[in-house]
């Protein structure tokens, strides 16, 4: 379907606008009554100035037919205006045209208010694929067939620029003309379930997409920027969540004492780090390892990323008052055995957490910190009682995450000048290594590097530990403590797999700093 224009110099016509460049549904206005009501929200000069024709009071805002879904001004003001979410569908020009002076002549002389009557399927098609969907298929599938965890999309001042974060890393994708951005930033927004009107707030959805061989989630978000709203697209990678601890990164010794960990009955676990160090990942593979029919779990997360088989997942909303304590007040009428905080945020939801530790069960949560000593500082300062955390934390775990050396084309090569001034720090691991690089190849995209591996410090608490963060002891001392007790850093662990050949110094160094005295 084609929408009429109407272009002021008629030797520069502008390219037709089709319904299936954006997936919206095409409405035949010959056979649709418009709702009284929706009329009536819009007046008469407002509809004809902006060719548009509204058809219908929905759940969740107002249904219109538009003919150009590049032309938003009048969605624009249309949705501030009635502060509705206007819920767009295709329709020639010339028919809305028509449909105005018919049905707002209607309106003014009938006194009853008729029924609404909703397009029949027939005449609502999803047209199959056009220049613009085919376009940001390409765009996903190639992300996939890459290894991306995320889609950037982009506007610039001269282009539309589109990224993939690789392994930790953004790379360049295709050449997007700046003529293109509209169609495509309004094809990502219906296909994510977002508002294409609301172009000044940012907004956030999901959606699934099947290539490349596999059928992904992805959660969306957009941002407005002065250059146009710029698009993030996080791919949610579900096999990821079963991965168990030597997949992650954990070695021996250090797998040893996270399956103590999920042994416990009871206790807080926390797993720190900065956004994007792979916490999430961790921690759903050790809710994983733990569902079994015998155990009842409840996650509160926000948002729900991914769902899991078996567990009761909970969204936190704190427009209508479910915020992380709240949700977590309720869970524990649930009878769980184990409970997952997505991130503690606040005094509130520390407590509660804590609470629930301190009452049975067995709690996971996470923290921004640097590293493991700083979790406890880190909740004193939320304004946890000290003695109440001493009584519960079972561990701090705090990672960070690497890239692995391409298995493809993996060659040995001793350390460089900062490799080897770095080893002069931990010359138990200085000789017998197996120092190794990538030169790179097609399999890893010319990077030298293919997936990626955690660096963890795992902090054990017992009652040593205890007695000092009952003591309020500073994270300088206990990180002299946890040290004493041959506790690993993070960089420290890194030199280890570098030296196995998993990964390369200069990731950890990239990565790391050195622990402070």
């Amino acid at each position: 379907m084609t929408a009429d224009h109407g272009p002021a110099n008629p030797d520069v016509r502008p390219p037709p606008v089709r319904s299936s460049d954006f997936g919206l549904p095409v409405v035949n206005l010959a056979r649709v009554i418009p709702e009284l009501e929706a009329l009536e929200l819009v007046p008469r000069d407002f509809a004809e100035r902006h060719h548009l024709l509204p058809l219908l009071r929905t759940e969740h805002g107002l249904r219109i037919a538009i003919s150009d879904p590049l032309d938003a001004e009048g969605i624009d003001v249309l949705a501030g205006r009635l502060a509705l979410v206007i819920e767009p569908v295709l329709a020639l020009r010339t028919e809305i045209d028509a449909a105005i002076v018919r049905h707002y002549d209607r309106a003014g002389t009938e006194e009853s208010r008729p029924s609404a009557v909703e397009e029949p399927p027939a005449d609502v098609p999803v047209v199959g694929d056009g220049p613009v969907i085919s376009q940001v298929r390409a765009i996903i599938d190639e992300a996939l067939a890459r290894r991306a965890s995320d889609i950037h999309v982009e506007p610039l001042a001269e282009r539309l620029r589109i990224r993939y974060r690789i392994d930790g890393v953004l790379q360049e994708g295709p050449a997007t003309p700046r003529a293109r951005q509209a169609e495509i930033l309004s094809r990502l927004k219906l296909m994510a379930n977002l508002s294409i009107a609301e172009r000044r707030l940012p907004q956030d959805g999901r959606m699934r997409h099947e290539g490349a061989g596999r059928l992904a989630d992805l959660r969306v978000a957009s941002m407005p920027t002065v250059h146009g709203e710029s698009i993030v697209l996080r791919i949610l990678d579900q096999a990821a969540l079963r991965r168990g601890l030597p997949e992650l990164g954990f070695l021996p010794d250090d797998e040893a004492a996270f399956e103590r960990l999920l042994a416990l009955p009871d206790g807080l676990v926390l797993v720190t780090g900065p956004t994007g160090s792979g916490k999430t990942t961790t921690l759903y593979s050790c809710l994983d390892r733990l569902n079994r029919p015998d155990r009842k779990i409840i996650t509160v997360e926000d948002p729900v990323e991914y769902r899991l088989p078996g567990i009761n997942q909970v969204a936190v909303r704190p427009e209508v008052g479910m915020t992380f304590a709240t949700a977590l007040r309720a869970m524990l009428r649930q009878s769980p055995n184990t409970i997952m905080v997505g991130e503690i945020r606040d005094r509130e939801t520390a407590e509660t957490a804590l609470q629930a530790a301190l009452t049975g069960h067995l709690v996971f949560s996470t923290l921004h910190t640097n590293d493991a000593p700083g979790a406890v500082a880190r909740l004193i300062e939320l304004g946890v009682r000290p003695h109440l955390l001493a009584a519960v934390l079972r561990a701090a775990v705090a990672q960070r995450l690497v890239r692995r050396i391409c298995p493809q084309c993996r060659e040995s090569r001793p350390p460089d000048a900062a490799g080897r001034e770095l080893l002069a720090r931990y010359p138990e691991h200085a000789t017998g290594g197996d120092w190794s690089a990538g030169t790179g190849c097609e399999t890893c995209g010319g990077t030298g590097y293919h997936g990626r591996i955690g660096l963890f410090e795992v902090l054990a608490v017992g009652d040593d530990t205890r007695e000092l963060i009952s003591a309020r002891t500073g994270p300088t001392r206990l990180r002299g403590h946890a040290r004493a007790l041959g506790i690993r850093t993070m960089r420290e662990d890194g030199v280890r797999k570098a030296a196995r050949g998993l990964t390369t110094l200069d990731e950890v160094i990239a990565a790391t700093v050195d622990a402070p005295n």
